[in-house]
């Protein structure tokens, strides 16, 4: 019986080593890359793109991507948000291996901003996790960095802001995994074949959602509103008075496809419908920015007014949102 001592003993050695390897292929469980609920003041806006060709699709077969994307963008609404702040934090326990601070916010062109060569992510944190994974932090808020190369971290630990830096269009932060130097999507785990529906095993957590159309912000406005106006925050909070001018309900919403129909309604306090819009949207958009109202020819009835939003696909209710605001 000696003499199959030594084979038994390699036999499960080279077991050992398989099973470690398999470990390390699978990765760290991730957390959220931000503070904040998701759905709750925060979303994810863009996935990875599954399509090896120049177009483009995200893991759950919708189009919120873009041809070459390799990150998972969570966003949040506005500039006004931003300026509130919203920690970046750490999505697994690590070490630092670099950071960049000092790059300005602001709303980037797209891709090919002169501006941002070089410096595409911005103002980002590098971490490593040990055995060939690491992941990136982009867009980072200026000056808001508070780690170093070196430090260790938590899952949770504060990395810097959620800013607009770099490559940016809307304020969010870019979260890259990476094995062995190749970006991962969290959402199906190492080495899935390429396309969207895939098996794939998700790296986070808890579960995550596929959510590819839902609510950005929503608010109410005196007079017709801009969408750069939204994009800053400065009508998110608007004041209305019984002598407005007019009385507007605007919403932003994301993953807006050809085909959806949205409904929009102004309730005034005495339950009576001072506006509406109902339409067939005629083309699809990542982010719609829509709005219905109108003039005041007397005064505002003074008391809460209710705003509702709704969009349905194929009959299917996938946005049910309302906002109040009170007239004094």
């Amino acid at each position: 019986m000696k003499k199959f001592l030594i084979p038994i003993m390699v036999s499960a050695i080279a077991l050992l080593l398989v099973l470690a390897t398999g470990a390390a292929n699978q990765g760290p469980r991730f957390g959220l890359p931000l503070q904040c609920p998701l759905g709750q003041n925060c979303f994810v806006l863009l996935y990875s793109d599954r399509d090896p060709s120049p177009n483009e699709v995200d893991f759950g077969c919708g189009r919120m991507t873009y041809d070459g994307h390799t990150g998972t963008d969570f966003a949040i609404p506005d500039e006004r948000v931003m300026a509130q702040g919203v920690p970046a934090i750490a999505a697994a326990d690590g070490k630092v291996l670099r950071v960049r601070d000092g790059v300005e916010d602001r709303q980037s062109t797209g891709l090919g901003d002169p501006n941002v060569k070089g410096k595409e992510c911005g103002n980002g944190v590098v971490i490593d996790h040990g055995q060939g994974w690491q992941t990136q932090y982009c867009h980072l808020r200026q000056n808001s960095v508070v780690v170093k190369s070196g430090d260790r971290v938590k899952t949770g630990t504060k990395l810097g802001l959620v800013g607009q830096s770099g490559l940016a269009t809307f304020p969010h932060v870019h979260f890259e995994p990476r094995f062995e130097g190749k970006p991962v999507d969290p959402f199906l785990g190492v080495n899935p074949p390429s396309g969207c529906k895939v098996s794939g095993k998700s790296m986070w957590q808890s579960n995550l959602a596929y959510v590819p159309t839902g609510i950005v912000n929503a608010g109410f406005v005196d007079r017709e509103p801009k969408i750069k106006e939204a994009e800053k925050g400065s009508i998110a909070n608007a004041k209305l008075s019984s002598d407005s001018a007019a009385l507007i309900f605007w919403v932003r919403s994301y993953g807006v496809l050809k085909g959806d129909r949205q409904s929009l309604k102004i309730i005034a306090p005495d339950r009576s419908i001072f506006a509406s819009d109902d339409r067939t949207l005629e083309k699809p958009n990542r982010i719609l920015f829509t709005y219905a109202g109108k003039r005041n020819r007397a005064k505002l009835l003074s008391g809460k007014w209710r705003g509702e939003y709704k969009l349905t696909r194929d009959g299917k209710l996938l946005i049910d949102t309302s906002r109040e605001v009170e007239v004094r």
